[in-house]
């Protein structure tokens, strides 16, 4: 089971961006997940015509390591880590460490 997944709400705490909060759009293989909104950089492109598609500056989304991001605990309002419990009928669920209530 992993600790983080696809829309979760995460806050980043190192980096240039430590603060901002957004969701996870895509878990990239290599230990790096892609968060809205955070560590956008701009990415020049050539035009195709081919594709229909305009040259210019685009601003995306980048990489970001999963180290420096931790999943936001909505009811103390801070970065929490996340643990994993085994139920009583053998389901495995996560669990904020710091209050032990179930994420999902």
């Amino acid at each position: 089971m992993q600790k983080l997944k696809h829309d979760d709400e995460v806050i980043v705490i190192a980096g240039r961006d430590k603060g901002k909060r957004g969701k996870i759009t895509k878990i990239l293989g290599d230990g790096r997940v892609l968060v809205s909104g955070v560590n956008m950089v701009k990415r020049h492109t050539k035009p195709n015509p081919n594709l229909g598609k305009q040259g210019g500056i685009v601003e995306k989304e980048a990489g970001i390591a999963v180290s420096n991001i931790a999943l936001f605990n909505p009811k103390s309002a801070k970065a929490d880590r996340v643990g994993i419990r085994v139920e009583a009928d053998g389901t495995k669920v996560r669990v904020f460490k710091s209050d032990n209530s179930v994420i999902d």
